[in-house]
């Protein structure tokens, strides 16, 4: 009697113990589009031609066909709801060379 008493309250006081603790899952971390720093911006130069972009910014995840001459560099780092970098670097061409470029690098620190 006195072994299936403790038994019992050995079952129970694991129970209690596990249902306190929530189970959670794990949250990856995603990275999506051209991953841009600051000092791939400050290499930037007017006048630079589409290759010479390309080689210092990698190729730009959107293109747009009915724009040729403007090049979207988005970048997003997220895990589940938490938001690390969301940022947009524009690039404006004229005749095959590099015109202006809108857009900031934001630091999250």
């Amino acid at each position: 009697m006195r072994k299936n008493l403790s038994i019992a309250l050995l079952t129970a006081s694991t129970l209690l113990i596990a249902s306190c603790s929530l189970p959670r899952t794990y949250q990856v971390v995603i990275s999506q589009g051209n991953l841009v720093d600051q000092e791939m911006i400050d290499k930037l130069e007017i006048g630079m031609t589409e290759s010479q972009v390309k080689f210092v910014m990698g190729t730009p995840l959107i293109s747009d066909t009915f724009s040729p001459n403007r090049w979207d560099y988005f970048t997003s780092v997220t895990q589940g709801e938490t938001i690390y970098t969301k940022q947009k670097i524009t690039l404006f061409f004229k005749d095959k060379a590099l015109l202006r470029w809108d857009g900031e690098i934001v630091s999250n620190e």
